[in-house]
Parts: structure tokens; C-alpha cells; sequence
């Protein structure tokens, strides 16, 4: 990997009307010329992003997107942008942005503030998202000293900028220092912490269609780095050649890891006190909530022949013959149910805003996304009332060995077997 991926950067969303200067804002605080700008409002139609280090924060995502304040209709926000197709096109764009925003910027302009703005700032408290407000063009007219007042006052954080001239930049740059979740800056671990310094981690890679032609894929190549950033040690091998690697070894390995497609010979081939995962479930507990996630895949009991199964795949691409989401995991599911289900699928940022026609939401392992996009999925199929788990758990499950690929980590394990005991009576 030549740089950090999309999913480990902090992302930040710039918000606001049309032509309140988000893109100039933007270009400045990148120094480069990231995103068009015009007098024109609306030039900026889908979100830009740009991934650069931001020091002292490191690596970032900036998501500049379009105004959403569409001629005739910069009410509050229920009513955003409807006036027209490309309007309505626009505005779901941004609110797909903001799904995956994890710090705010509301950038708005001297002497243009009333509900769409307010409308925002509810909306950003109500996901918990951490904002500040930019107060832009300070240069040319001086900001409403009363509305300043009012929203520091409300404790948000306010600063008052210049794109033109620089004022405010730095200011801006330290509030996104303070915004800043623990959890970035202090990073959590993919496996290490459940290795250790000096102890060994064996990963199972299967070299299959699915593999890019002379490289590993994504969850597999963190792992190895999440490893090796923790002082453990690392074999990689594949599953032809785990138990002759096994029994090469002078000390047990302190954990196997295995592509989830390979469950089954990986846990025959691995002694039963050693430790078991998934590459997708670590993914689980690192990208979203791993307890949440073990409680959705109890679901798969309660289906019945007819009920629809979503199957949610966080990035595109091209499917193959026995394609894990399409093909393998509607085959395993089938065969331990038993029943006829209705299997449906979505790519990338596409997913139904109605939920209730469905029973469970299997995902991916979202390893090209970050955390709080995943858990933004995980919420509101809670809201809706359905179960959602993922590629991994969904295969152990299905394949009954759902409580050994739980071992490494005892809070959900424990969970599992509570909810077990408890439907079992």
C-alpha cells in the first residue's frame, strides 16, 4: 500500500448553502486546488474528496460537498433541495456524505443564517456528529456579532474566516484537532492487541479469483501491518499449507486467522486450542460493533421460506462465477435453513432508506470504509427493527462454527451464548 486507505483517514464533510465558498475553504485549507470554484452557485454538483496528512491529525478525508439550498427551497432541512431533479439528486449525495462524516464543517456567510442553517446543526447533534461553524468572507462583510454569541453560547465552536485572505485557518485546523475522536487519534487495533508483542499470528490466504492479480486484499494487507505495527509476528500461508506449517512450529501460534471462505478446512486443520477468526470478523469488531453485529446473526434462526435477505457489499466491483455475496453465502444460508429465501443485492453507498421489507442485512467487512459509515448502517438497521450481520459471521454460522470463531473474543462470545440460552428456553 502506497498510502493510507480511504477507511483509516478521519473524514471530514464540508456542509452549507450554495456559493458560501465550502470549495474555497477547502482549497485553502489544502493548499491545493482541490475543488472547482465559481461565482456561479451550484458548480459543485457530487461530493470531491481529497485524502492528504493533516498535521498534527494525519491522515484525513475532506468530502467537499454540493449546497443544498436549491432556489426556492432553503427551508429547513425535511425540505432541502426537492425543487428539482438535479436538485433532489444533489442533495442525496450530500446526505450520503454526511453518513460518513465524522467531523462537521458548516461553513456559512455574514448576514445569511436562519432555519436551513439551525436545521444542520439539529441534524449533526442528532447523529452525534462533532461539528464547528465557519463563518466565511469575513474579509468583505463583518459576521453578525450576535449570532456569534449565540452559538458559542449553544458551546459550539465558531470561527470566523477568510478564504481569500487565510484569516481563520489556522483556528479551523485546531478545532478539527479538538473535534478529533479519541478513537483516531489513539488508533485501535485490528489483531494485535489480541497477539501481543513477540508472540505469532498465522493468516490463512487463499489466492482465489477474488484476489488482485499479484496482491493481497485489503483486510489481509492491514492485518499484516496492524501485526507487525504491534511488535508480533506474522506467517502467512495458504490453506493447502496450514497444517504442515503448524506442525513446523516449535510454539503454537497465538491466533489463527483464515479468509472466511476457508472456515471449514482451516478449522478442521487447527487444533482446538488454539484460537480461530476471520479476516471478516475482525473487520467487524474494528470497522463496526462486533456484539451488535453476533446479536443480528441469531436472526438466521428465525427465518422463514419467502423472507428477503439484503446482502450489502461496501464497495463495487465486478462479480465472479461463485461470488462470496452472490453466489457462496446464499448457498451456505439455504442449506442451513433449510427454507427458500429472496436474496437481493447492493453495491457501494446504495442502500434502501425503507428497511421493513426485510428480515436480516448481511455486510461486508467495510474495509474500505471508516468506522462511523459502518455503524451509521448498523444504527439504523436498528432503528428499522432488523437484524444486520456480516460476510464472516454469517459463513461460521452457517457452517457451525460460530462459537469457536468467537473465541478471541469473549464479550460477544458471551453474548452469543446468553441469547442462545435464552432462545433455547
Amino acid at each position: 500500500m502506497s498510502s493510507t486507505p480511504k477507511g483509516l483517514r478521519l473524514h471530514i464533510g464540508f456542509f452549507g448553502r450554495r456559493n458560501v465558498g465550502k470549495s474555497s475553504l477547502l482549497n485553502a485549507i489544502t493548499r491545493q486546488h482541490v475543488s472547482i470554484v465559481s461565482d456561479v452557485a451550484g458548480t459543485t454538483t457530487d461530493p470531491v474528496e481529497k485524502p492528504m496528512e493533516l498535521l498534527p491529525l494525519g491522515p484525513v478525508l475532506f468530502i467537499d460537498t454540493a449546497g443544498i439550498d436549491e432556489a426556492g427551497g432553503a427551508g429547513a432541512t425535511g425540505e432541502l433541495g426537492a425543487s428539482s431533479k438535479l436538485g433532489a439528486l444533489r442533495v442525496e449525495k450530500t446526505r450520503q456524505a454526511l453518513e460518513r462524516t465524522e467531523i462537521a464543517v458548516l461553513v456559512a456567510e455574514p448576514g445569511v443564517w436562519g432555519e436551513f442553517e439551525d436545521g444542520l446543526l439539529a441534524d449533526f447533534a442528532e447523529r452525534q456528529t462533532p461539528a464547528v461553524v465557519v463563518i466565511n468572507k469575513t474579509d468583505a462583510v463583518a459576521p453578525d456579532a450576535a449570532l456569534v454569541e449565540r452559538l458559542r453560547g449553544e458551546k459550539m465552536r465558531v470561527v470566523l474566516a477568510s478564504a481569500i485572505t487565510g484569516v481563520g485557518l489556522p483556528e479551523l485546523r485546531e478545532a478539527l484537532l479538538e473535534l478529533a475522536p479519541a478513537d483516531f487519534i489513539d488508533s485501535p487495533a485490528i489483531v494485535g492487541d489480541l497477539v501481543g508483542p513477540g508472540e505469532l499470528a498465522v493468516l490463512v490466504v487463499p489466492i482465489d479469483k477474488e484476489a488482485p492479480k499479484g496482491r493481497l486484499i485489503l483486510p489481509q494487507v492491514q492485518t499484516i501491518r496492524d501485526l507487525l505495527d504491534t511488535d508480533a509476528l506474522c506467517m502467512v500461508v495458504k490453506e493447502r499449507e496450514l497444517r504442515s506449517a503448524l506442525d513446523r512450529l516449535k510454539t503454537p501460534p497465538k491466533l489463527v486467522v483464515t479468509d472466511s471462505q476457508a472456515f471449514l478446512k482451516v478449522a478442521a486443520d487447527t487444533p482446538a486450542e488454539i484460537p480461530l477468526t476471520s479476516f471478516s470478523i475482525l473487520m467487524a469488531r474494528f470497522k463496526g460493533d462486533l456484539t451488535a453485529q453476533v446479536e443480528g446473526t441469531l436472526a438466521i434462526e428465525r427465518l422463514r421460506s419467502g423472507d428477503r435477505v439484503l446482502i450489502a457489499e461496501a464497495c463495487t466491483h465486478h462479480p465472479i462465477g461463485e461470488d462470496i455475496g452472490r453466489v457462496k453465502i446464499p448457498r451456505w444460508l439455504t442449506q442451513y435453513t433449510g427454507v427458500k429465501l429472496e436474496f437481493e443485492t447492493m453495491q457501494g453507498r446504495d442502500f434502501p432508506a425503507d428497511l421493513s421489507g426485510y428480515k436480516l442485512v448481511i455486510h461486508c467487512g467495510a474495509c474500505m470504509w471508516n468506522r462511523r459509515q459502518m455503524l451509521s448502517r448498523i444504527l439504523q438497521c436498528q432503528h428499522a427493527g432488523v437484524a444486520i450481520t456480516n460476510y464472516g459471521l454469517t459463513i461460521a454460522y452457517s457452517l457451525g462454527i460460530f462459537a469457536r470463531a468467537l473465541e478471541p473474543f469473549p464479550a460477544a462470545l458471551a453474548r452469543y451464548r446468553a441469547l442462545a440460552g435464552a432462545e433455547a428456553h
